[in-house]
């Protein structure tokens, strides 16, 4: 796609990459295994403490799945179908591309698949 700037994007999907990194390492202790010890923690304790385990699994799944945008993000920068709809192969709007620099669809097809 010789109207988007390339660089600027690999740039962004690169800094995208260590600003989620550096979150995901400063979350690792939220994941932690819950002590069930009842001599230590009431009931509510352990059930909140478990919730909050389960938040954070869950953020480390979505955490995973956007490390992986970004890493095909970052190959179809190499590739040169960075900016092309999987879907239509037409150009992905460019103000989309700076909101969101890992979609694959442009916004037509986007929209079809939901």
């Amino acid at each position: 796609m010789a109207d988007l700037d390339i660089d600027f994007f690999r740039a962004l999907l690169l800094a995208r990459r260590q600003e989620t990194l550096a979150l995901n390492d400063a979350r690792r202790a939220s994941q932690q295994t819950v002590e069930l010890d009842q001599s230590r923690v009431g009931r509510l304790s352990r059930m909140d403490a478990l919730q909050q385990q389960a938040m954070a699994q869950a953020t480390q799944r979505n955490t995973d799945l956007m490390l992986l945008e970004i890493k095909a993000a970052l190959r179809r920068c190499e590739e040169g179908s960075f900016g092309l709809c999987c879907e239509c192969d037409e150009p992905i709007g460019e103000k989309r591309l700076h909101i969101a620099p890992t979609s694959r669809r442009c916004i037509a097809c986007a929209q079809h698949e939901k």
